[in-house]
C-alpha cells in the first residue's frame, strides 16, 4: 500500500504526452511543433490564470526540444542560449528586462518561450519588452473545468480497458492532487495495483492508498 501511495501522490514529469489539452489543442500543437523546429515564429507567449498549465508546458516544451534552456523571470541571468524558456516571465526584474529587450533585438536566440499570468497587453513588464513579445503567437491557456477533469478521467479509464465510477472520480478530484498529470498517474496506479491485486477500483481502496496523505497538508496544483 506504501508503494500505491507513492505512486499517486508523486507528481510525474511534465510532458507533451501527459498534458490534457481541454481547449488548449491549439498551444500544445504550436508547441510541439516549436519543439520539432518546425515554426517560424521566434516568440510564443502563453498566458492564463494559476492551474491553466502555464508551467507544466514549459517544462514539457524544454524536454523536448533539444538546446533549450529553462529559466523564472527571477532566474534570467541573459546568457544567450539559443532557445530560451522564460517561466513566469513577469519576474524578471527591471535591469534584465532590459537585458531580455536587447537580446530581442540582437536576435541572440532563435526562439523564445514565455508563460506569464496576463496578456502581453497587461503583463507587468517594460512596454517595449512586451511589444516585442507579442509579436510572435500569443496563446491563452485555460484550466480544465472539474467537469473536463472527470470526462478525461472516464476516456483514460476506459482507454485502459476499465469502468471507472463516479464515486471513484469524485474521490479523486476531492482528495488527491488536482493537477490532470497527477490525476492521470493515480489512476494508472490504482489500475496496476487492481491488477496486481484482483481487488476492484473502489472507494474504499482510495481511502485506503491517500489516508495518510488526507493527515498531511494537500499538495498544491501546479501552475
Amino acid at each position: 500500500m506504501r508503494q500505491l501511495l507513492l505512486d499517486i501522490t508523486q507528481a510525474p514529469s511534465p510532458s507533451f504526452e501527459n498534458f490534457v489539452p481541454g481547449r488548449n489543442a491549439e498551444a500544445l500543437a504550436a508547441l510541439r511543433a516549436a519543439a520539432a523546429d518546425r515554426l517560424a515564429e521566434r516568440v510564443v507567449y502563453l498566458w492564463g490564470e494559476s492551474g491553466a498549465g502555464r508551467s507544466h508546458l514549459a517544462r514539457a516544451f524544454t524536454a523536448a526540444r533539444p538546446g533549450a534552456r529553462l529559466v523564472t523571470g527571477a532566474g534570467y541571468d541573459g546568457d544567450p542560449a539559443g532557445t530560451l524558456v522564460v517561466d513566469d516571465v513577469e519576474g524578471l526584474p527591471e535591469p534584465r528586462q532590459v537585458t531580455l529587450f536587447n537580446a530581442f533585438n540582437e536576435r541572440s536566440h532563435a526562439l523564445i518561450v514565455v508563460t506569464a499570468g496576463a496578456a502581453p497587453k497587461d503583463v507587468a513588464l517594460r512596454r517595449d519588452l512586451a511589444t516585442r513579445l507579442a509579436t510572435g503567437l500569443t496563446y491563452r491557456l485555460l484550466a480544465l473545468t472539474d467537469e473536463e477533469k472527470r470526462e478525461a478521467l472516464h476516456a483514460h479509464a476506459r482507454a485502459r480497458g476499465f469502468a471507472l465510477s463516479d464515486e471513484v472520480a469524485s474521490y479523486l478530484l476531492t482528495h488527491a492532487r488536482r493537477d490532470m498529470p497527477s490525476l492521470i498517474r493515480a489512476l494508472d496506479a490504482l489500475d496496476r495495483h487492481s491488477v496486481e491485486t484482483g481487488r476492484p477500483i473502489t472507494v474504499p481502496l482510495l481511502k485506503a492508498a491517500l489516508q495518510p496523505e488526507l493527515t498531511g497538508t494537500a499538495p498544491e496544483a501546479s501552475r
